[in-house]
């Protein structure tokens, strides 16, 4: 695809050349680089788009708030839809039934080993899957016979990267993540939801062959090597256990701290603060609700109650 052509394609989804450049520079951010670096991530993303792969996007249990999140920030969809081919994905889909199922095999078929597989949601792996299915066969077996056909697979949320609030304790239906169910290699992007610029950044890192640095559970250092207190806008520092303002005053502009109000931002790794959602507009933090820790293993059950202090 060429770059002009790139932009009239942007261009009539409504995001324009100054709307591109903006999301640009937030993944410029996210990725810890100076703003002198805009050019070259844009360049980066338009050399992702003349490829376009294949994406085979799969649904397992899950609440769909990793999609949504993603349709919901639509010019960051616009962006992603331009960089990937999405040949299957029950939200977005026209087709259902029958010949939805046979788009998916056509599309594993035409594009083995070729095409990106995007997971959302945790797989059942109890009484052989038996607690989730589509199209009457299980979230394993669809998985075991997808996946291993993918040249790259990304587990979007946290239900997908570690099983998520499906594996909340007791968990009858043995859900996991995608990496425990199947014992592949996954990338994670955890978050409930995670945010669609941190898959548009890992996609494109993909893509244009840069190496992705990953830290002990497959979460790309980029979007997930500091925590959400590191930079959070409250400006509150935490020191052996208690908390103080770096300004000596209580009177921080955001208001005070909310680690005693069950905060778990100092143990949670996300880049929540930097990018923001709907469309960088704002954070749980900033809209004064303390971080659950969402984007960490098990924090359904290791990370509650929600608002006693830690």
């Amino acid at each position: 695809m060429k770059k002009q052509e790139f932009y009239k394609r942007l261009e009539k989804k409504g995001v324009s050349r100054r709307d591109f450049l903006k999301y640009c520079s937030a993944l410029t951010v996210s990725m810890g680089l100076s703003h002198s670096f805009v050019g070259q991530v844009a360049a980066k993303i338009e050399k992702a788009a003349a490829l376009r792969p294949a994406v085979v996007w799969l649904h397992f249990g899950e609440c769909t708030g990793c999609s949504e999140a993603f349709l919901r920030t639509p010019d960051v969809g616009a962006l992603i839809l331009e960089t990937i081919s999405v040949e299957y994905h029950e939200t977005l889909m026209v087709a259902s039934g029958h010949k939805a199922e046979e788009n998916l095999h056509h599309a594993v078929k035409a594009y083995d080993k070729k095409f990106v597989c995007v997971v959302e949601g945790a797989i059942a792996t109890a009484y052989n899957g038996a607690y989730g299915k589509v199209g009457g066969r299980t979230f394993l077996e669809i998985a075991k016979e997808v996946i291993p056909h993918a040249a790259a697979t990304i587990a979007i949320g946290t239900c997908a990267a570690y099983g998520g609030v499906a594996a909340a304790a007791p968990n009858p239906g043995g859900y996991k993540g995608v990496n425990d169910a199947l014992g592949v290699s996954a990338i994670n992007l955890p978050g409930c939801p995670m945010n669609p610029l941190n898959l548009l950044g890992t996609i494109v890192k993909y893509l244009n062959g840069d190496k992705m640095e990953l830290d002990d559970y497959a979460r790309p250092m980029f979007a997930y090597g500091e925590t959400v207190h590191d930079n959070c806008p409250r400006l509150a520092q935490y020191e052996e256990g208690n908390l103080a303002s770096e300004l000596g005053s209580k009177e921080v502009e955001m208001g005070y701290c909310l680690y005693e109000l069950g905060c778990k931002g100092p143990e949670t790794y996300n880049n929540c603060p930097t990018l923001k959602f709907n469309d960088g507009t704002s954070f749980p933090i900033q809209a004064g609700h303390p971080c659950i820790g969402c984007s960490e293993p098990d924090f359904w059950d290791s990370m509650t109650p929600f608002y006693e202090e830690s």
